[in-house]
Order: structure tokens, then C-alpha cells, then sequence
């Protein structure tokens, strides 16, 4: 099937790319995406406490406001239903391709289209927006006998709803974002819970409430009341950045989170366990109120000795004790920069994005790569955020994908990409801003490639990057021109 512009994902990235898109005339249009429903790191991740750590009115599009949020944070439920509501609410069903993963999609210069495989059939689109997202793909740790355990197995991505936890004897690898969540809402449950902790996380208060009826109605009936609390939330969590840029700014955070610790948990032990040594922000900085109780509770056991193998009834540490367990969680994260998507991309020369990304990932204002005509990369290297909303991030880069088509409409060009020498002034540029960040301190995070380059977060402000985002500039860019019939090709690149 031949379509103008194929959008691969069904999550915040691919529904924002279809509904701007829309709006701005690119009608020719499908959505392709796995799933059996849209809704990307929404939809796959439903374990018990999962929750967003940004509040609700700037976890949204801001084309498309929620006057109905229930809390000032949103759990999964309610930011999935909102993303299938976006769905009806602009009419992008229709364009839809449930059930069909992207197994290639290489670009045919002749042609110059791209072709896409999936397991719903073949398709070829003049565009492609890659919209998979940086938490799609849990990363599994190769650990030792793991595919001997006997008991059940499961990364908390792909949660097991039908594995009753009532009186089990749990172990959970990993200590991040997704436990920090769902530890406290499975600790009451189960029988024991061995926790395997590599590295304690910097953890502040979740300052989450309820929404009232009246709030909802001034929302509905005042529109620009929510504009209004929006634009608070966004100048609020703007400030929050210098602590990153400037890390010693964190060290007032840094004692607030001691304090807290110091509060939620008596035993001594077990509070130096939990008490990180490296600035806060480093790793991501984690928010709960229930988190360090649920630890000090008598059926839990905090243990930091490395794993050394899995049996098939527990987990063996490298002192050689063995710790029962007939349910094995892990809470270990995803590939995000090592994504197996980039895999199956093939650019102009028939290498693969992973191939070009080796041995670190860049991108043209995070968007487009050299070497890969008409490829839109959503959240892709250093758009990542540790201080607000990475929807404002993607709704900027949708600026970017509508200008630069426009761009190809109006020149009648068939094919456009950043040149090398664009892509390097940019990666460059933001690696030099990288200098003096927390990020830089020393610690070891999902942040960070296989080099120890820090490929994924954005080193300022969200309004800096969309402010370098607002224009589209043509002599960043490789041009290839459209033929007329009986005329030879032509192909320029713009001077940079």
C-alpha cells in the first residue's frame, strides 16, 4: 500500500505526529503500531502504582487540554484513556494499523520512498516519522541461570495481572522509576520481598492531590484557566533545570531528601543502604511518599550485594547467599540507547540507524539523521528531559516535521536530510553544554551510551530547545529536487 507519510508508533509521539500533521494538510497519513490499542509506555505499562512524575496539565498535548483530570499527578489508567480520547477526538482511528509491527523499513533511492515491512503487510511511504519512543523496549539483564528459575518470571513492563502476589515469596531486581512504584503497592501482599538494589536513588516527595468537581468545572467552562495553570507548571518545573545545569544549586534538594529519609526509616542499616552518594540528578531523580516506608517494613529485605547467578527457587548474591523466591520480578528499565528498532531503519546506503549510531547516537535538533532522506526521529538523541514534560519536547519537533514538509511542498523536492557537517555543528554543540551538568559528575546511568556519552538527556531548558526548533533552515540541509519527465534528476545540497 502507498501512503504520503508513514508514522511508527501509537504512543504520545505517533498520535501527536498524526494529529499535527492533520491539521496542518498531510491527510495521507498511517499510524502503524505492535499493539492490539494506542497508547505506547501507557499501554504497556500497567503494574500496580504506575503514575506519571510530571503533573497532569503539562503531561498533555496543548492543542488538546483535559479539563477532567482527577489528580494533579495522573496514574496509567487515566493518561491512557486521555491518549485513546485524543484518537476520537480528531479522527486519527481510521488511519490506524493496529497489530502491525515495523520489521524494516529501508529507503529505496530509486524510488525514494520508503518500504516498509510489517507484519500486517508492505507499505510504501515518501515519509517516515519514527515515533517508538525511548521506553519501549524492556531490557532484560543477562543474568546468570535467570532462564532456569522455576517460579514465574516477568519484567514489570509486561506485567502478569493473572500471577496472584498474595503470600509469595518475591525478589525485585532493580530499584528505578518503575519500583519505586509498584514496591509499595505489592509489599502489603506478599509473604517476603527481597529487593536487589545496584545503586540507591535520590527520592523527593509526590505532592499529588485530588482535583475537585469545582476545578473541573471552572476547567470546562473557563478554558483559559487551565491555559492559565498550565503555564504556571511550565515556568515552575522550567526553574527546576539549574538544579541540573548547575549542580550544586541541588544540595538544598539533596538535604531536603536526607531529611525525609532520615523521617520514613529508623533502622540505620538500612538507611545507609538507601542513602545515595553522588548528586542528586546524576540518575534520575525518583518522587514517592511510600517508597522508603514500604522498605522498612518487617517482610522486606533490602540487599546490595551483587547478583552472581539464578537458581530455580531464588537468587544467589556474589557472598553466596541464597535468597528464596518463587516470583521473579525485574525492574530493570529499557534499551534506550541501544533501542532494536534503529536495527531495522536502513538510510540511503543500505546502513542501518544502529549501524550509523555506533558507537554513540546523533541527530540534526535531536529529529533528523544525515544519510536517511525524509526520517523524522521523535525523542530521539538528547531530547530527553529531567526536569519537566518530554511532551513539550515532541510537540517542538513536530514544529520542525510540519516546516520541513512544507519545505519539500513548496520547493517540490523529493527527499530532504540534515548534511554531516549540520549534524555535527549540532551534536557537538550540545555535548559542549554538557560540560559542568550534573551529568557529568561521575555516576553511571541509563543516560549514558556504551562510551559514557550522555546521549539522551537535553543539557537546558525545554524553551531553548524548542526556541532552536522554531525556524527550519534550508541550508542545513541536503535537497534532492523533483524530476520532470524526460528531464535527468537533479540534486543539490544547500550550502551550509
Amino acid at each position: 500500500m502507498d501512503v504520503d507519510i508513514a508514522i511508527i508508533g501509537a504512543g504520545f509521539g505517533g498520535l501527536g505526529a498524526a494529529i499535527r500533521l492533520q491539521q496542518a494538510g498531510f491527510t495521507d497519513y498511517l499510524v502503524l503500531d505492535r499493539g492490539d490499542d494506542v497508547g505506547g509506555t501507557w499501554r504497556d505499562n500497567s503494574y500496580p502504582g504506575c503514575a506519571c512524575d510530571v503533573p497532569s496539565h503539562l503531561y498533555s498535548f496543548s492543542f488538546a487540554p483535559n479539563p477532567g483530570w482527577s489528580h494533579t499527578f495522573s496514574g496509567q489508567q487515566e493518561i491512557w484513556d486521555y491518549l485513546r480520547g485524543c484518537v476520537d477526538r480528531f479522527g486519527v482511528r481510521p488511519r490506524l494499523r493496529l497489530r502491525h509491527e515495523v520489521r524494516e523499513a529501508s529507503w529505496d533511492e530509486q524510488a525514494r520512498r520508503w518500504r516498509l515491512r510489517t507484519s500486517g503487510g508492505e507499505h510504501r511511504a515518501r515519509v517516515l516519522v519514527c515515533a517508538t519512543g525511548p521506553l519501549s523496549e524492556p531490557a532484560v539483564p543477562a543474568i546468570p541461570g535467570l532462564g532456569e528459575f522455576a517460579g514465574t518470571v516477568f519484567h514489570s513492563a509486561r506485567w502478569r495481572h493473572d500471577h496472584d502476589l498474595t503470600g509469595r515469596r518475591v525478589a525485585v531486581v532493580g530499584t528505578g522509576a518503575s519500583a519505586v512504584q509498584f514496591v509499595p503497592r505489592i509489599q502489603p501482599m506478599v509473604e517476603r520481598l527481597t529487593l536487589f538494589q545496584r545503586t540507591p536513588a535520590w527520592i523527593m516527595p509526590r505532592r499529588s492531590r485530588r482535583i475537585s468537581r469545582l476545578e473541573q468545572a471552572a476547567f470546562r467552562a473557563v478554558p483559559g484557566a487551565q491555559r492559565a495553570v498550565r503555564a504556571g507548571l511550565y515556568v515552575a518545573r522550567e526553574a527546576l533545570a539549574v538544579g541540573f545545569l548547575h549542580p550544586a544549586v541541588n544540595r538544598l534538594a539533596s538535604r531536603m531528601s536526607l531529611r525525609t529519609l532520615r523521617r520514613q526509616v529508623a533502622d540505620a542499616r538500612l538507611r545507609d543502604k538507601l542513602t545515595p552518594r553522588y548528586a542528586m540528578g546524576c540518575k534520575r531523580v525518583l518522587i514517592s511518599n511510600d517508597y522508603w516506608p514500604a522498605l522498612a517494613r518487617p517482610n522486606v529485605e533490602v540487599v546490595t550485594a551483587p547478583i552472581a547467578r539464578i537458581v530455580p527457587d531464588g537468587v544467589v548474591t556474589a557472598d553466596g547467599t541464597r535468597h528464596d523466591a518463587d516470583t521473579l520480578i525485574l525492574g530493570t528499565g529499557f534499551h534506550v540507547t541501544d533501542s532494536p528498532v534503529v536495527w531495522r531503519v536502513r538510510g540511503r546506503d543500505g546502513r542501518s540507524l544502529g549501524e550509523a549510531w555506533t558507537p554513540s547516537m546523533q541527530a540534526y535538533q535531536g529529529t533528523m539523521v544525515a544519510g536517511f532522506p525524509n526520517l523524522f526521529f521523535l525523542l530521539g538523541p538528547n531530547t530527553g528531559l529531567g526536569h519537566t514534560s518530554v511532551v513539550l519536547m515532541i510537540e517542538a519537533q513536530l514544529r520542525l516535521v510540519v516546516a520541513a514538509l512544507r519545505h519539500l511542498r513548496a520547493t517540490g523536492a523529493d527527499a530532504i536530510e540534515p548534511t554531516a557537517e549540520a549534524q555535527r555543528r549540532w551534536t557537538e554543540r550540545v555535548h559542549r553544554r554538557m560540560a559542568g551538568t550534573v551529568w557529568q559528575t561521575g555516576c553511571s546511568s541509563w543516560y549514558l551510551d556504551a562510551t559514557g556519552r550522555n546521549t539522551t538527556i537535553w543539557p537546558g531548558y525545554a524553551t531553548g530547545f524548542a526556541l532552536r526548533l522554531r525556524r527550519f533552515r534550508p541550508a542545513d540541509h541536503r535537497v534532492v529536487a523533483g524530476s520532470r519527465p524526460g528531464e535527468p534528476e537533479r540534486e543539490h545540497a544547500d550550502a551550509v
